[in-house]
């Protein structure tokens, strides 16, 4: 985490100034808008495209808050733990000893404001099926979570209405799905994100 009073590294600023350069210039379409708690989980998707750190970047500092991301903690060791910190990176320790969820519930609480980004799907080489983390996240930080769409195609990114974890988390992802389906319904990995859900909820329901 960035130190308060500290200015950002040299390059640090560099690289956001370049980010935000590529993001003016592809010229992307906003759409939609952030909750107005300074505290809430991104959750994006799909995870397509190596760009999808420039877009997010670029659309959140838009929007006025600077995003902020889960690296391991192993990177935010000198040369570059200054430079990891200042564009946004929390360190956290994924061994089996360690609670990634609550490492990062913890930082929600120490701070005023997180804005953090989460690529639900895990990586781009996923069907589109989610990964529960980002869920687990919100719900212990007691944040909501923002549904958060790319379309690569038409240079659009657009923020969804804000969840609220209700601890149903079949139902909470049949709505994050809904919402993604209305948006894209054209969207392979979204058909799979909505496929997952029904699952999940016929599952509850047998169980």
């Amino acid at each position: 985490m960035q130190q308060e009073g500290r200015a950002p590294s040299i390059s640090s600023r560099l690289v956001r100034w370049v980010i935000l350069k590529i993001y003016n210039w592809k010229g992307w379409k906003l759409e939609g808008s952030l909750p107005e708690t300074r505290k809430f989980v991104i959750a994006g998707a799909p995870h397509t495209s190596n760009w999808d750190f420039v877009f997010f970047t670029g659309a959140t500092n838009a929007m006025g808050i600077r995003p902020n991301f889960m690296g391991k903690h192993t990177l935010f060791t000198w040369p570059i733990k200054r430079f990891m910190e200042d564009m946004g990176g929390i360190p956290v320790d994924r061994s089996k000893r360690a609670n990634y969820v609550e490492q990062v519930a913890a930082e929600f609480a120490r701070r005023d404001e997180l804005a953090l980004v989460v690529a639900a799907e895990g990586t781009r080489k996923t069907d589109g099926s989610w990964k529960s983390g980002f869920y687990h996240i919100a719900k212990a930080a007691g944040v909501p979570i923002v549904p958060t769409w790319v379309c690569n195609k038409d240079k659009r990114l657009g923020f969804g209405p804000a969840i609220w974890p209700s601890g149903d988390y079949a139902a909470d992802l049949a709505r994050i799905a809904a919402y993604f389906r209305s948006i894209l319904p054209d969207e392979p990995r979204f058909k799979v994100l909505e496929a997952q859900a029904q699952r999940l909820l016929k599952e509850q329901s047998d169980a």
